[in-house]
């Protein structure tokens, strides 16, 4: 069964991130569907990068997801916490006990923000572990708590996206893909 997967995009993602995310769920055979939270498809990521989104982050709305993944980036993650029409699909996602997943600033600026944190270990960019309010699990490079996931930023990208495989698509897919990209990261 195809997994359903969206990635919100905004100006100033961090890319490394938001393209690890796409092209390695891609790989595992998730329909990745990659919004803007702005009305124009074409988003400038935080080194200039220009990102192509799929649809608009509206035309989203009425769709259900296997997993929402959240990139960070500053202030990309702004801009996907001041998008109304992701919250309500974030606060959706939790409320039917689904995957939701963030990187970087994301899991303070845009989770926390919105209280999709509550009662859950996390982590996050070493920049915004101090806003985090259960810091318990800051220090992870990634951390799974329930249906939550978080990850600290572009250097964990990749063990990221991979644990995302993991969980939608089981141990040997994200072990078959980590050796096919020589990825030197134990299954």
């Amino acid at each position: 069964m195809t997994k359903k997967v969206l990635v919100p995009i905004a100006d100033d993602t961090e890319e490394l991130e938001a393209v690890s995310i796409i092209d390695i769920l891609r790989r595992a055979g998730a329909l990745v569907t990659v919004a803007s939270v702005h009305e124009r498809l074409q988003v400038t990521a935080s080194r200039g990068v220009k990102l192509v989104a799929d649809k608009s982050i509206k035309s989203c709305l009425d769709e259900t997801y296997d997993l929402i993944a959240l990139p960070g980036g500053m202030p990309g993650a702004e801009h996907l916490r001041d998008s109304r029409e992701l919250a309500a699909i974030l606060k959706r996602q939790v409320e039917q006990d689904g995957l939701y997943a963030a990187i970087c600033a994301a899991p303070v600026v845009v989770l926390q923000s919105h209280g999709l944190l509550e009662h859950r270990r996390a982590t996050c960019h070493p920049n915004f572990v101090q806003q985090l309010k259960d810091s318990t699990a800051a220090e992870s490079r990634v951390v799974v708590d329930g249906t939550c996931v978080t990850s600290r930023g572009p250097g964990t990208a990749i063990e990221f996206a991979l644990k995302l495989v993991e969980i939608l698509f089981g141990k040997q897919k994200a072990a078959e893909i980590a050796q096919a990209m020589v990825f030197a990261f134990i299954y």
